[in-house]
């Protein structure tokens, strides 16, 4: 039977469009990109090995022209697609409607190569109507599209896999640059060194609570005999001290005291009331970066998590395309979201005419709409019958679709001054008289210490005159705050301001620069490593115009002008690569130039040594005077908690003290009479129970629980980490209940035999070392978690045979099945809804077998070094006073001779960046 071959990247977009299709479609999916650029040297075909050129993966001499190689994983699904063209008579490819959509039914086109009638099938919506659309106005593959993609592809390989060995030579191994990635980074940096220049100052002010009838409201000091009084913006984050030229007035701690006192017993007058109406517009529909920017602001999703979930909505029919840089609403899109005001609002909340937004981002590109709910209506949250993150991102730009068809909230902003002896006191607070748009959605802030907009503020109704009551008046102090860490909201914000990279990459960006160790995630604040400084630092310096925002901008810009033809593609990569300005030269003539010491050198102002990076991470690095009176060289690893703006004076020489005399007992522990040590290594303050020595070359340690300064614990609290696990009693149902210290925190565990355990992790206000039974149980009858806080998407059941039931989890790298400890990842595109169990114990039983593949492997390693190992062993397990060597693989211990050793840590694999 005669039919159409339709193609699209994924089985799930595959099953949710084959609903609408005629039943002689026959729909495959090519499971993303079929082909690319080889990844490492055994993907490069014999024939090209032996070109200097193959490990760019870029024909360097020839007109750029890429060697693209199918991967391992792909051919089968090659060869299945090949199969299923040979039936067809037409073939349309329908792939995403942005570059790298048009990328993919190239390299599809060329690959298959048919002999049928080819044609683009594109949408930006999966639904009946767009797809009936789609069917009717089918077009040519756009070859500027492809050329562009590929031009950024050949570029962003140039600058990654020219650079990265330069990194790897002079700071370390592993390391990656990047065109994007590389510019982020330095961003990071310059927050960072921000923060290590910022001086705090310190200033004082007056809060009075005042009450008129039965309402309270608040007033803040103002100014004094007509001198404004000091607040933070006043001072000088260089110095910490007033900026020069600065007339206001500083109020010392002593004087703000007094005022309070004297301000509690006086008269109190209103002096001025101002009322200013206003309004507030609700803002556009969601463009791939504003989304990102919100999630990660409302949801506490991280880029990577927000465009899986929304690659999910858009495939499963729920969104449209959600990689766009417009914030423009299709007529149809204006008239579902209008419905859904008056029938949700009423009419009163809607906007008098159809509202539309015009995209002000700088290098503003793809010309389909925004981030909306898909179809001729929009489902409500409630009728998608979705759950979980799915719906909390749905529901999110539902309501900021909805609300940008929705009427102007009015506001009216008041100010009301007073004046008490010789001081004025302001009191400010804002009115909601009309709502408008704001019943269905506030943007959010970046700033955590900022009032929502559609939050109001409470002023009683004062006139000039009247003399309200003075409940209190506090004195508080306040230390100006250090310029705040980006977080991934921000950063995409900045990247997108300052036109770098596209808003459809950023979430790879990020992602790319936490895993490579550029920077850590933690309380939704990016903080760049030591690492990261030292490439920042080599790269200002050699290589200027590639972390250079405006030089990257200018790029995206070219690169932009290349998709709409207005610039050629092989001249631009033959200007930015070769020739004596070029890349490949500069690095060429540079490389011999660039001092690898130095290169690993970090010199941060106000220490009393530098921070090198070594194999294993950031150290210390000093010359002191040793006991016996002779100059030595001191190295002490830098625990990875402490960050670059974080290190100062003190801790350096805590760390060095203890690396050079070894670290001072906190007392005996009185069982053992042995002395209990607090000692800093690469993961942390930890404290140990005895010496290392032969006889014991493992004594006890026990890691500081989370948030526990080191300067604040006790001998009783130390010996209390060194005996846990501690037995809690007997669980109802058999078997022992202990609390714990394990690597992802404090936890509670039920042994329940026969090596089964179930484990709940404490929470923020739980004590390890005291809670009790009553609390355990509490904890254990609460659905359990996955690793991060996750919650299980579906539960699939417990196979035949099995204890341990299957299920579904959505991990930092995307979905994966889990039964026990065993995890497997699920095929790329594959959605939670599409697996079944016999698929997952496929999967798992695929996992396991591949770990035993990978555990003997390793052993026939190990047992043809191990006469070799034998014969390091001693030399390698004590490291003397005077050596120069950075770091061990062990973790930090104290020796018999009182020394403390380095650890390790972790070897970034490389790529493209």
């Amino acid at each position: 039977m005669a039919q159409t071959l339709v193609i699209v990247e994924s089985p799930t977009k595959a099953r949710t469009i084959r609903g609408f299709l005629p039943k002689d479609f026959l729909v495959e999916a090519s499971m993303g990109h079929v082909r690319d650029l080889p990844n490492n040297a055994s993907e490069i075909p014999a024939a090209h090995k032996g070109q200097k050129w193959s490990s760019l993966g870029v024909n360097t001499t020839s007109d750029f022209e890429p060697l693209y190689v199918v991967p391992k994983d792909k051919k089968k699904v090659v060869k299945d697609l090949k199969a299923a063209l040979k039936g067809a008579t037409q073939l349309l490819l329908a792939t995403d409607e942005d570059r790298e959509g048009e990328s993919i039914s190239w390299h599809l086109l060329q690959l298959l190569s048919p002999k049928v009638p080819v044609k683009r099938l594109v949408f930006h919506e999966i639904t009946r109507e767009a797809i009936g659309k789609a069917l009717d106005q089918t077009r040519d593959l756009d070859m500027e599209l492809v050329h562009a993609q590929e031009t950024r592809r050949i570029l962003d390989r140039l600058v990654g896999y020219t650079l990265s060995p330069l990194l790897w030579k002079k700071v370390a191994w592993g390391l990656s640059a990047g065109r994007v990635q590389s510019v982020a980074v330095r961003l990071l940096v310059q927050r960072e060194r921000a923060r290590r220049a910022f001086r705090s100052g310190s200033f004082w002010d007056l809060k009075a609570t005042l009450k008129k009838g039965e309402h309270s409201f608040e007033a803040k000091l103002n100014s004094i005999s007509d001198q404004k009084v000091a607040s933070g913006s006043d001072f000088d984050e260089a110095t910490g001290e007033l900026k020069e030229g600065s007339k206001v007035r500083l109020i010392t701690e002593k004087e703000a005291r007094a005022l309070s006192e004297k301000f509690r017993s006086a008269t109190w007058e209103v002096h001025n009331v101002e009322e200013k109406p206003t309004v507030r517009k609700p803002v556009p529909p969601f463009t791939t970066s504003t989304l990102q920017q919100e999630s990660n602001r409302k949801l506490r999703l991280s880029a990577r998590e927000t465009m899986r979930c929304a690659q999910g909505l858009y495939e499963r029919g729920f969104i449209t395309y959600m990689r766009t840089d417009s914030v423009h609403l299709s007529n149809q899109a204006i008239e579902a979201a209008r419905k859904c005001v008056t029938s949700k609002y009423g009419l009163e909340y809607l906007s008098k005419s159809a509202r539309q937004f015009s995209t002000k981002a700088r290098n503003a590109q793809e010309a389909h709409e925004a981030i909306r709910p898909a179809g001729e209506t929009f489902r409500t949250p409630n009728e998608t019958e979705l759950n979980g993150r799915d719906l909390a991102l749905y529901e999110l730009i539902w309501k900021r679709t909805v609300a940008s068809q929705m009427a102007e909230a009015r506001l009216t902003m008041v100010g009301i001054d007073l004046i008490v002896g010789e001081a004025s006191f302001r009191s400010t607070g804002k009115r909601i008289d009309f709502p408008g748009f704001f019943r269905a959605y506030v943007e959010g802030t970046d700033d955590p210490e900022a009032a929502l907009e559609g939050q109001e503020v409470f002023l009683p109704p004062l006139a000039v005159g009247e003399i309200p009551e003075a409940k209190d008046v506090e004195a508080l102090g306040h230390q100006t705050q250090p310029p705040a860490r980006y977080s991934e909201a921000s950063l995409v914000k900045m990247l997108e301001k300052e036109g770098i990279g596209r808003p459809s990459t950023y979430a790879s960006i990020i992602g790319t620069i936490v895993d490579r160790g550029y920077s850590t995630l933690q309380n939704n604040s990016l903080t760049p490593s030591f690492t990261a400084f030292a490439v920042t630092a080599l790269l200002e310096e050699h290589f200027p115009d590639l972390v250079d925002t405006s030089f990257t901008a200018r790029m995206e810009s070219t690169l932009d002008e290349i998709s709409t033809g207005k610039v050629k593609w092989l001249p631009y990569l033959e200007g930015f690569y070769k020739g004596e300005s070029g890349l490949e030269n500069q690095v060429q003539q540079r490389e011999g130039d660039i001092d690898p010491g130095a290169s690993r050198t970090i010199d941060l102002e106000g220490l009393p040594c530098v921070v090198r990076i070594g194999r294993f991470g950031a150290y210390l690095e000093s010359k002191r005077v040793g006991k016996d009176g002779e100059e030595e060289l001191i190295k002490a690893t830098l625990p990875q908690e402490i960050t670059p703006a974080d290190l100062d004076e003190d801790k350096a020489e805590l760390i060095l003290k203890q690396k050079a005399d070894g670290p001072e007992s906190l007392g005996l522990d009185p069982e053992t009479g042995e002395k209990i040590y607090l000692l800093f290594g690469q993961y942390g303050p930890y404290v140990q129970r005895g010496e290392v020595s032969e006889e014991i070359p493992k004594p006890k340690r026990a890691s500081l629980p989370k948030g526990k300064k080191p300067e604040e614990l006790s001998i009783e609290e130390a010996l209390g980490l060194l005996r846990l696990p501690r037995l809690l009693g007997e669980h109802p149902d058999g078997g022992k209940i202990q609390a714990g210290l394990g690597r992802f925190g404090p936890y509670v565990v039920w042994s329940k035999g026969k090596g089964e355990k179930d484990y709940r992790s404490l929470k923020a206000e739980d004590d390890v070392l005291e809670v009790d039974f009553a609390r355990a149980i509490e904890l254990l009858s609460m659905p359990k978690r996955g690793r991060g806080g996750r919650t299980a998407l579906k539960d699939l059941g417990t196979p035949d045979g099995s204890d341990e039931k299957i299920q579904i989890y959505d991990g930092p790298y995307g979905l994966y099945v889990k039964q026990g400890k065993l995890n497997a990842s699920l095929p790329e595109g594959k959605s939670a809804d599409a697996v079944s169990l016999e698929e997952a114990i496929e999967l798992l039983e695929a996992k396991a077998a591949s770990k035993k593949s990978s555990r003997s492997k390793s052993t026939t390693k190990k047992s043809t070094k191990k006469s070799t190992k034998k014969s390091t062993k001693k030399s390698t397990e004590i490291i003397s006073k005077k050596s120069t060597k950075p770091a061990s693989r062990k973790p930090p211990s104290i020796t018999k001779s009182g020394r403390l050793r380095a650890s390790a840590v972790r070897v970034i694999k490389p790529g493209d960046g």
